[in-house]
């Protein structure tokens, strides 16, 4: 079982950012005015209080929903944040997003390959929480769409840099 030991402090920033970071992916195809922004970017939150209060939760995903209460975690977050977002124009939000994703699915390849696979499916599915968090398009949301055409094409991204399979999707070894 991988935990914060597994990785230098600048990875494990990494790591614990990256349910942030895919929620920003997803935010980012397609701003869906104030509340959408508001309802998607608290995803990764809500998906961390669920991993830490859930007693199945896998362990990596645990180790990261506690270890965030850590003043220390939270300003290498931070600091990986300003590092890969600053000055980013909105359009290249999305793609720094999706590639530090795919890092970060290296990272875990390398480091936590015991618990890569469920930490990633773990990742998939707070952008798909994300992406179903506020309605896109229509007034007032009402009108509009769970998941816009733009967020369910970033979900695809996300998929691919993680090298996970969308919910429903057949995996290589179905095919």
């Amino acid at each position: 079982m991988a935990n914060k030991a597994n990785f230098t402090t600048d990875e494990w920033a990494r790591v614990v950012a990256s349910p942030m970071v895919a929620s920003i992916a997803i935010t980012a195809a397609d701003p869906s005015g104030l509340w959408g922004l508001l309802k998607e970017s608290m995803t990764s939150g809500w998906a961390m209080l669920e991993a830490k209060q859930d007693a199945h939760a896998v362990p990596l995903v645990k180790a990261v929903a506690e270890d965030i209460t850590n003043s220390d975690t939270r300003t290498g977050v931070r600091d990986s944040f300003q590092a890969q977002f600053k000055g980013s124009q909105l359009g290249d939000i999305k793609r720094k997003a999706i590639d530090e994703l795919r890092a970060v699915s290296g990272l875990l390849d390398a480091k936590a390959p015991d618990d890569a696979t469920a930490f990633k499916a773990w990742l998939r599915n707070v952008a798909q929480k994300a992406a179903e968090a506020g309605n896109e398009g229509g007034f007032l949301g009402i009108g509009g769409v769970a998941v816009s055409d733009a967020e369910k094409a970033t979900l695809a991204e996300i998929s691919t840099a993680l090298g996970t399979t969308a919910p429903g999707a057949a995996s290589p070894a179905q095919v």
